[in-house]
């Protein structure tokens, strides 16, 4: 599967996740509540999951996009495993880790932005 296709599928998936979180559907809020998490951390991690899908569709930003939101993912991974969620477990790991792999697919572009970086400074 190529680079581009895997970053559309995650920005779907990341997409559809975050707009959950930010319109409150009863779902979420259930879930937020059971866990223990206030509100204003499910908009906040709405939030950082919409703009990271809005990063994986910027080809110069996805693969850096990609390992933030593995990163992001590491918190609901701990969650999941905490309130013994097993089946979503997995699908957070698996999600986790197609966008670590994203990510460190092109850790090229990553290198590309920190140098630019560096320039400017």
């Amino acid at each position: 599967m190529s680079l581009r296709i895997t970053s559309y599928i995650l920005a779907l998936i990341f997409a559809a996740s975050g707009s959950a979180k930010l319109l409150s559907l009863p779902f979420e809020v259930e879930a937020f509540t059971r866990w223990g998490y206030s509100p204003a951390f499910m908009y906040v991690t709405g939030a950082l999951e919409v703009l990271g899908a809005i990063g994986l569709l910027i080809p110069r930003l996805s693969s850096l996009a990609s390992l933030c939101l593995a990163a992001l993912m590491l918190g609901a991974i701990a969650t999941h495993l905490l309130h013994g969620e097993w089946p979503m477990l997995a699908v957070a790991s698996a999600i986790k880790l197609t966008a670590f792999f994203r990510g460190w697919a092109g850790r090229a572009d990553i290198n590309a932005i920190n140098k630019r970086s560096k320039l400017r400074n």
